[in-house]
């Protein structure tokens, strides 16, 4: 199943390998269209993925800061979400 993550009435990422992880779909980094994100300095920390890494979005001139997150260099129980992002803030993701 095709997933799409939308903001603003644009497709931001979309996977047909998402991965589910807490109820979040991660989307490989390869799937997200990276003209309407730029890096944050935001980092937070979860006890068992590792350090999270945030990006905002931008569409149409519009900000959603720290929209979405990933993680660099997850601890080892999370390490098949490296290089995926996922989104919250608003962000719809579905099918």
């Amino acid at each position: 199943m095709i997933m799409k993550a939308i903001w603003n009435d644009q497709v931001v990422a979309e996977s047909d390998e998402t991965k589910i992880v807490e109820g979040n779909h991660y989307f490989p980094r390869s799937s997200i269209r990276e003209a309407y994100f730029k890096p944050s300095d935001t980092r937070t920390h979860c006890h068992w993925k590792g350090e999270a890494s945030y990006l905002t979005l931008e569409v149409d001139g519009e900000e959603n800061e720290d929209a979405a997150w990933y993680y660099p260099e997850p601890f080892d129980a999370a390490s098949h979400i490296q290089d995926y992002v996922a989104f919250w803030k608003g962000v719809e993701v579905n099918d």
